[in-house]
């Protein structure tokens, strides 16, 4: 199935578009299992999207009460470094529709290494889920990803062992091409394409290089790791912003 791409005016509209995938996924989820498993993106596009999402007249779209927040990749710093994913996630949304304690899971960066938090996180995965020791791997109701300069997706970097990975769900990786230059933790190539649905949110003119390739070209998945994001029983959909977009040739 083709991935769906909608293009939004500006960064404004498609975080928008976002916070109303992200209800309408809830919603869905709750009605057909009784709970939302969700796992979000870091990065300024996201961030946009929790502040739509936790605006009164969305927020009240969701039973909060029956979701839970994961996060698809994390960068190993203290919980309350400028740069968490997770401190981000946490002013932006969780704090301002009051998330239950509990339903939200940060990576345990505090542990020794960042591999010790992959192991744990992929543990918490096993908890949350429920699944047994030969059980497939976590299905979400929706995964938010963005989109790197360089074609990378959660921390799934160009060239990096992770993206080889068939056989755990959460692994350490390099730091990557971005600041700062730290340890990640990230979800990997099986779990991201369990999901019952993925949403990319792709913002900003530098983007569009590597939007233009993902979509329409046939890069590697070494040159392009987000190529690889192929969900086997699910939906993917890109939200991408005008500039974003400048480099796409295919009528959308």
């Amino acid at each position: 199935m083709s991935p769906a791409v909608t293009i939004c005016k500006d960064g404004d509209d498609l975080a928008a578009h976002a916070a109303d995938l992200i209800a309408q996924a809830a919603q869905a989820a709750i009605r057909a299992r009784g709970r939302a498993m969700l796992a979000l993106a870091g990065g300024s596009t996201p961030k946009k999207t929790y502040s739509a999402l936790a605006q009164p007249a969305c927020r009240i779209r969701i039973d909060w009460a029956r979701t839970f927040l994961f996060l698809g990749d994390e960068r190993f710093v203290p919980p309350d470094d400028p740069s968490s994913n997770f401190a981000m996630v946490r002013q932006t949304l969780l704090a301002p529709v009051s998330a239950p304690a509990g339903h939200a899971f940060p990576v345990p960066t505090q542990l020794r290494t960042a591999a010790a938090a992959a192991a744990a996180y992929a543990a918490t995965l096993t908890e949350a889920f429920g699944i047994g020791d030969r059980g497939g791997p976590p299905r979400f109701d929706l995964i938010l990803l963005g989109l790197g300069e360089d074609g990378h997706t959660a921390s799934l970097f160009p060239g990096a062992a992770s993206l080889s990975v068939t056989d755990r769900w959460v692994v350490a990786s390099p730091p990557g091409t971005l600041p700062p230059p730290v340890e990640r933790i990230t979800l990997t190539f099986p779990v991201l394409n369990a999901a019952r649905a993925i949403a990319f949110l792709v913002s900003g003119q530098n983007k569009a290089e590597a939007l233009r390739d993902v979509l329409e070209g046939q890069p590697s998945r070494e040159q392009r790791p987000a190529v690889w994001v192929r969900p086997e029983d699910g939906t993917l959909t890109w939200l991408v912003d005008e500039a974003a977009a400048t480099g796409l040739t295919r009528s959308r």
